[in-house]
């Protein structure tokens, strides 16, 4: 009796196995409505039983494809995109399936990314205004925006389809209000000024490090992945690795134009470390989707009056820094418009427009848009003053104020102190103080919180900075 129990599980568990790829099943992100990147190569996958031949017609392609199951029963076939604004179609058929994919947009899309600052919606946080979300929202049905939103979620190995998610659906008020305010105003104007569709592709989580964002392989060289205590509270989102699993790797094989990144305030405690694995995750990001050095931009974290004791200038720093060890990629500076009430800024319309103006120079090649914000590069001690000079103020360097705040100077002695700063001739700064009398190292917005006063003639403000290494 035992051993004929045995066989019927068996029996069952055997037609259970085939049962599960008896039809094609598509992975959360291919479906109607989606938006795939125009005028390249794209990926289509899914799984099917092993041997399973799938037919796969488009409405833009002659040729009908056709691709066999491998025996792992994941199956994957490139198509070639154009530049057709027309909507199209996808039909796969196999013995078991016909699934038919339709409303399909080529345009242009990104990945955006990050915590509570990326996540913040339209219509706010609670008591935590979004400036100009309900107009926003009001305006905002528009056929040409989708939007694909990936819901918090952790893994302790990688996933292959996100579980958690909402599906490609158009912008629109009912759709867009609870959508990233960042990521929608970059998608709206992107949209608007290519008159191209844009696909929005939405993974972020409130409160997470950088270390969970990044794939087991990419954050082992800087801890051991296998002694960190697995506190699987809340989704494993305070895991090394396990918001990559579950919410980056299921999306690499969709072809993306770029990335937003827009995190930070939760690394403030370990600037040194920060600047070492934010170009390693990118690194390993740009190696997971095997498409090249596409562009990544991120966002410096904005001044704010933490209530602990925190020194967040050197994670500023330490994402200034990573500028020079990430190829391709650029830094949205916010020393203006930080907020001393949130750790929330809530002009995100701005943080948008400085991540567009960089999109549009670098990756759009519209040169003649401004997408970067002064840089120091460097100094000259003359009769008790330092004179500053900067990088990426070809047209100038401007302050409302006559005197610029925020700078302090020092001598030898490495004490700092508040100091005069004026700009000369539009193109530098002179630094001196009469407490100081031979000059040897300037800080600007060197502090938790400060307002940022000093920008190039765009008005792109300049990050917070220090001549020393003390």
């Amino acid at each position: 009796m035992k051993n004929s129990i045995l066989t019927y599980l068996s029996i069952f568990l055997l037609f259970s196995c085939n049962e599960t790829f008896a039809k094609i099943k598509l992975p959360s992100i291919i479906a109607s409505n989606m938006v795939l990147q125009r005028n390249t190569s794209v990926k289509i996958w899914g799984w099917a039983n092993p041997g399973e031949k799938i037919i796969i017609r488009t409405s833009w392609f002659l040729e009908t494809l056709k691709v066999a199951t491998p025996q792992n029963g994941r199956w994957e076939i490139t198509i070639k995109t154009t530049l057709s604004k027309e909507p199209q179609t996808i039909q796969l058929k196999s013995i078991e399936s016909n699934i038919n994919l339709d409303n399909i947009l080529f345009g242009e899309v990104w990945i955006c990314s990050g915590q509570s600052n990326m996540r913040m919606p339209l219509k706010g946080y609670t008591g935590q205004p979004t400036f100009d979300g309900n107009l926003a929202v009001a305006n905002s049905k528009n056929s040409n925006l989708r939007l694909f939103s990936i819901t918090e979620n952790g893994s302790p190995t990688p996933l292959d389809s996100v579980s958690n998610y909402k599906k490609w659906d158009s912008a629109s008020p009912e759709t867009v209000k609870d959508f990233s305010a960042v990521a929608y105003f970059y998608g709206k104007q992107l949209q608007e000024i290519l008159d191209v569709p844009v696909g929005l592709i939405m993974s972020s989580w409130g409160g997470t490090r950088i270390q969970p964002w990044m794939s087991k392989e990419a954050v082992a060289p800087f801890l051991d992945v296998n002694k960190v205590k697995k506190d699987t509270t809340d989704k494993y989102k305070r895991i090394p690795s396990a918001i990559f699993n579950a919410m980056i790797n299921p999306v690499t094989s969709y072809t993306i134009k770029g990335a937003l990144w827009y995190q930070g305030e939760t690394n403030r405690d370990e600037p040194k470390i920060y600047q070492q694995l934010l170009p390693e995750m990118v690194k390993d990001w740009r190696k997971q989707w095997n498409i090249g050095d596409f562009p990544f931009y991120y966002v410096q974290i904005a001044p704010n009056k933490y209530i602990d004791k925190s020194n967040s200038q050197y994670l500023r720093e330490a994402q200034l820094k990573a500028l020079d060890a990430i190829p391709n990629s650029g830094m949205a500076v916010l020393s203006d418009i930080g907020s001393t009430q949130t750790i929330h800024p809530p002009r995100k319309k701005e943080v948008a427009e400085r991540l567009l103006f960089m999109a549009l120079n670098k990756t759009y090649g519209m040169k003649d848009v401004d997408g970067a914000s002064p840089v120091y590069k460097s100094m000259e001690e003359k009769e008790g003053a330092l004179f500053l000079n900067f990088n990426n103020a070809e047209t100038g360097i401007y302050s409302s104020e006559t005197d610029v705040s925020n700078f302090e100077i020092a001598g030898e002695d490495k004490i700092f102190y508040p100091a005069k700063a004026e700009i000369i001739k539009h193109k530098q700064v002179k630094v001196s103080s009469a407490e100081v009398k031979l000059p040897v190292a300037v800080r600007y917005g060197w502090s938790n919180w400060f307002e940022g006063t000093l920008f190039d003639n765009n008005m792109l403000p300049a990050s917070s900075f220090r001549t020393d290494d003390w």
